[in-house]
């Protein structure tokens, strides 16, 4: 009988065995609440949408005049891999040549592995490097606005403002703890590099029990555990900021606010007091003020703002309320009404961003480095914020805006991906469809077909986790997991390392790319790092073949002692912020002399961008799209779990009852969802769970066009990024705002067309390959 081997994955730690051709997965056994995605992994070893042979579009090997506009809608033609290899080789050693790195964008987004070594991300930015650069992305499509404006107020982003407040401070302090978007629970299952323990619930519970009061603020009411027994201040999507206006005039009209912790610790405060209490504009931020736009009641938010004084109060922002219009400024305000509280770096209390969005977030750091692949050097200085992709590619050489730099977009003639789906993250498909359509070439690593392997010109199969060796760890667990191999490659499935391994030979750089170690032996050289630091500690130090049989290694942890937050607190002096001042900027001169309408130098309140055509009369409804809870983005849609969670073989979409009364529309309707941009179709869910004027539908389906040839194709399998608004956040960051727009809902009459994009590829035959 084949014995059951150690693995893990974003969404936790396993066991498995493959037998009689089955896979079968195994929570670890200290797991309290393992997570369901792992009923996404049996489909792995099977499923017919795996690419199991290196294709390549029919149009780019016929070299036809335009055929970069069949791109989604083409043929493809398998190939060996030794034609695909030389292939790829050619086309890079062409555009390298002719039009230089500056040319060639190097696309990944570093959740297709758990593992420290064979992570795409990792592996192509290597690889690309040492064959002279490439243009890169910054930030993340979960939490662009964040990254950038928390260093002007705090310091380095990840630091501060995730890495002082733990679940255990929560359990033992807290009192009040006011979640501006919520903690979603299903978005605490994941972290990249693993999260071998899922104790959210246990922590809240624990807090709730010893007495704890928990707010949520947000449209969706299961936005939060039901362990925390949260109250519901069901708010308009969008008008966070000015409820933490209100909430901080309340503060000061009536003397709550510490004055002494905002002169010693922050700048800026009189500059956004000014605003504030409409000395500056004429206007006052007052609970009427704030009532009108988030409609909330003006004595819920006075009651809720005095029992925020009293309490020992932590403020959490999650990652949604960024990923839209003015992003930056819930995330600022969230800080600056923390600040008034003066709590910030009290046990339990202050502020914490994204507290709830990652799974390890909250938890005690580790104490020792983890295993990192190194990257060499890219010498190309161009990039773009990773949300303005379709930007770039449609629009080479235009100016715009980021972070207080003039800047120009690459022209870029070669996209190499591996790791990722743009066509998961990104916003306005359409859009991206037909920015798609530029590239001379786009190369693409990937192990299924997704509608974003289906718009390249080579695609190269890749294996996944499950079908090669690794180490799962991450900076926030503390277990170390050896991933083994459970299932042989499906078809002719290359691991990443492997593929570009064979380029690099091609360029005469193999032994540059491999260093002459084989995969085992990389293993092993990266645990090294680890383990001299736990020899250096005095920790329990197995070398890595002892580590490799055993399976797991437990890792030390840093105390837990409020962190970065409380050091500054106990003295600003001698543990200053990294920030121009050494303290909290309520207000930043830097950001300020950037001169942007769209971002001033302190927090304030920004209405929603209108678009023409888009008014709120044609378009009523808000559209919140969030997180799945059956999968992690777009990862194994064909999953079993996922695949569970559909209606009709589509994504399902909530909709309030009065909503749904009002357009005719019953549970399981099939319904159609529709704004300027395009449409999709979903199936409906009557639910009191989702504010009127309000549905939500999660991100992840894959995109499948009912015509792949159209310019403007409607989504038939229920992607709501069909829908979404391609725009950034503001000149400041240029994030993604793709958590929410405008639509109209209607039910959708007639028989709906059929859901094929999760069963596989066929292919066509070219003399030139045979």
């Amino acid at each position: 009988m084949t014995v059951f081997k150690t693995h893990s994955s974003h969404w936790g730690a396993f066991s498995g065995r493959y037998e009689n051709g089955k896979l079968e997965i195994r929570p670890h056994p200290d797991d309290p609440h393992p997570s369901p995605l792992l009923g996404n992994l049996p489909a792995i070893a099977d499923s017919p949408v795996r690419i199991r042979r290196p294709a390549i579009r029919r149009g780019w090997l016929e070299g036809a005049p335009g055929n970069a506009r069949d791109r989604g809608a083409d043929d493809y033609v398998e190939v060996s891999w030794p034609q695909a290899l030389d292939l790829v080789a050619k086309e890079l050693r062409r555009v390298y040549g002719t039009h230089g790195p500056q040319a060639v964008f190097g696309g990944s987004y570093g959740w297709a592995s758990a593992g420290r070594f064979h992570h795409a991300q990792s592996q192509v930015h290597r690889f690309l490097n040492l064959l002279g650069g490439y243009v890169r992305s910054v930030n993340t499509y979960s939490s662009g606005a964040a990254m950038v404006i928390i260093p002007h107020v705090l310091g380095p982003y990840d630091h501060f403002e995730r890495k002082s407040v733990t679940w255990d401070a929560i359990e033992r302090s807290s009192e009040l703890v006011v979640a501006f978007g919520g903690m979603a629970i299903k978005n605490a299952d994941v972290h990249g590099g693993g999260n071998s323990q899922h104790i959210v619930r246990d922590k809240l519970n624990g807090a709730s029990e010893r007495g704890a009061r928990f707010v949520l603020i947000g449209p969706l009411r299961d936005d939060f555990p039901p362990e925390a027994n949260a109250e519901w201040l069901s708010i308009i999507p969008g008008t966070d900021v000015a409820l933490m206006l209100g909430l901080a005039h309340v503060l000061v009209s009536e003397g709550l606010h510490d004055r002494g912790f905002l002169d010693r610790y922050t700048v800026g405060y009189d500059r956004f007091e000014d605003y504030l209490l409409g000395r500056s504009d004429g206007l006052q931020k007052n609970p009427e003020w704030a009532s009108g736009i988030c409609r909330i009641g003006v004595e819920t938010i006075r009651e809720l703002a005095r029992s925020m004084a009293k309490a020992r109060t932590l403020l959490t922002v999650s990652h949604s309320l960024q990923r839209a219009d003015h992003g930056e400024q819930p995330v600022w305000m969230g800080i600056v009404l923390a600040a008034m509280l003066g709590q910030i770096g009290l046990d339990g209390g202050g502020f914490s961003y994204s507290l709830g969005a990652l799974g390890n977030t909250g938890k005690r750091q580790l104490s020792v480095p983890l295993p990192t692949l190194g990257q060499f050097h890219n010498p190309v200085p161009d990039f773009i914020p990773v949300a303005r992709i379709a930007d770039m590619l449609l629009n080479p050489g235009d100016a715009f805006h980021y972070n207080g730099r003039a800047m120009r977009y690459p022209d870029i003639r070669l996209v190499y991906w591996a790791g990722g789906n743009p066509f998961h993250h990104h916003q306005d498909l359409n859009r991206l469809r037909a920015a798609f359509k530029r590239p001379e070439t786009i190369i693409m690593h990937e192990t299924a077909w997704t509608a974003s392997a289906r718009h390249a010109d080579i695609v190269l199969p890749a294996t996944t986790t499950l079908e090669r060796d690794d180490i799962g760890a991450s900076g926030g667990d503390p277990l170390m997991v050896a991933m083994k191999k459970l299932i042989e490659p499906v078809g002719e499935a290359h691991d990443d390392y492997d593929i570009f391994a064979e380029i690099a030979r091609r360029f005469g750089k193999f032994e540059a790319f491999t260093e002459n170690r084989t995969r085992k032996e990389w293993l092993a050289f990266l645990f090294k790092r680890t383990h001299e630091a736990l020899v250096a500690g005095g920790h329990e130090a197995p070398d890595f073949e002892a580590f490799w049989e055993r399976g797991e290694l437990h890792l030390p942890l840093q105390p837990d002692d409020g962190g970065p937050a409380r050091a500054f607190r106990d003295d600003p002096l001698a543990s200053p912020l990294p920030t121009p001042s050494g303290k909290i900027e309520i207000f930043s001169q830097t950001v300020e002399s950037f001169g942007y309408d769209d971002c001033r130098g302190h927090p304030q309140w920004y209405p929603p961008r209108t678009e023409e055509g888009a008014d709120e009369s044609r378009y009523p409804l808000h559209l919140v799209s969030n997180q799945p809870h059956s999968r992690l983005h777009s990862q194994l849609d064909y999953g079993g779990f996922s695949r569970s969670t559909k209606i009709k073989d589509r994504e399902p979409v909530r909709i309030n009852p009065q909503d749904a009364a009002e357009r005719g529309i019953s549970d399981g309707d099939i319904v159609r969802l529709f704004n300027t941009r395009g449409s999709c179709l979903a199936a409906a869910v009557i639910s009191d769970g989702v504010r009127r004027g309000v549905m939500q539908l999660a991100t992840g389906a894959w995109f499948e066009p009912d015509d792949a040839r159209a310019d403007t194709a409607m989504c038939i399998h229920g992607n709501p990024n069909i829908l979404t608004r391609d725009i950034g956040t503001s000149r400041l960051a240029q994030a993604s705002t793709g958590q929410l727009t405008r639509v109209e809902v209607e039910r959708f009459n007639g028989e709906p067309p059929p859901v094929r994009v999760l069963e596989g590829m066929t292919f066509v035959t070219d003399n030139r390959t045979t």
